[in-house]
């Protein structure tokens, strides 16, 4: 942990003081749900509804990789009932110490209301390779790959898994919260409908992405990834390494190149013109852009952009 993370998180115990004195009775109160990133935030309001007051740490226009440990999310966290995150180390740069120092029984590992939606989806790209080899494989992610919520199937398997977990800790909550998720389920089947047909001219597209973070997305929509800007997942690129993504993806001949809004995109739009490609610069989760509120708003907006690039 560094030596700035400390200094903050050891700040925030003047604020659990105060904190500790205005907190009103929790008496019939609403679960105090906080999510990671803003997907699984919305996703949790789907199946909570009124019962739930839900709170993201991050905003999705962040990358989740990389979220500043302000005080203020450790007093977030100290009054959570239940906090729900990507897991599967995509959050391991900055979680796991303000869990720590939020002293929050309920949230920690192993509790009720730790809640790892990893645990709800068939992980993808687990490595097979020795544990002290990892490092010189860049930001590779012993346990899987952690960009997984933008599937439908992944979002549906979530929710039900949230309806099972709220439930545990709110039981008379309980037939609220499977009714919502299954009501959840049937509006997701018919929008499950449209996206496939819409997106039925990508499969077989071949593409090229920034970061290897559209894996699971590639596998939905029958996209095929080529190759990556980056040479190791979290390792800038280099030259030679551009120079031989350029001559595969005229070898290849793909024609799009796909990237998260918040990476810069001054290497790709390069390598596009080199090659030809479209660049797109997509959202990965919901509050991308103001115009991106649910999560059902950032599948359409992905799908759009893809569909147009075509």
């Amino acid at each position: 942990m560094t030596k700035k993370i400390i200094n903050l998180l050891s700040s925030a115990a003047v604020v659990f003081a105060a904190g500790a004195v205005l907190s009103p009775s929790r008496a019939d109160a609403k679960l105090r749900v906080v999510a990671s990133i803003e997907t699984l935030a919305d996703l949790a309001r789907e199946v909570g509804g009124g019962r739930i007051d839900i709170e993201a740490l991050s905003r999705g226009y962040q990358d989740p990789h990389f979220v500043q440990a302000k005080p203020s999310l450790v007093l977030t966290l100290n009054r959570a009932d239940a906090l729900l995150y990507v897991g599967l180390d995509l959050e391991v740069g900055w979680l796991p110490p303000l869990v720590q120092q939020s002293r929050n029984s309920k949230i920690q590992t192993g509790q009720a209301g730790n809640i790892d939606c990893s645990s709800a989806i068939t992980v993808r790209d687990i490595p097979n390779i020795p544990a002290d080899q990892l490092r010189a494989m860049g930001d590779v992610h012993p346990m899987g790959n952690p960009h997984y919520w933008i599937p439908p199937d992944n979002a549906l398997a979530i929710v039900r898994m949230l309806a099972k977990r709220f439930t545990a800790l709110d039981p008379a909550g309980g037939p609220e919260f499977e009714k919502r998720a299954v009501d959840f389920a049937a509006r997701l089947r018919k929008k499950v409908e449209e996206w496939n047909k819409r997106a039925a001219p990508l499969r077989g597209e071949k593409l090229v992405t920034y970061h290897k973070s559209w894996s699971y997305v590639a596998t939905w929509l029958g996209l095929v990834e080529v190759g990556y800007i980056e040479p190791k997942p979290g390792i800038p690129p280099t030259a030679n390494h551009t120079a031989q993504l350029i001559q595969l993806m005229k070898q290849q001949g793909v024609k799009l190149i796909v990237l998260e809004n918040f990476y810069p995109n001054s290497l790709a739009n390069i390598i596009g013109r080199e090659t030809g490609a479209r660049v797109l610069s997509l959202p990965s989760d919901v509050g991308a852009s103001t115009a991106i509120h649910t999560y059902s708003d950032l599948i359409d907006a992905i799908v759009s952009a893809l569909c147009a690039a075509k």
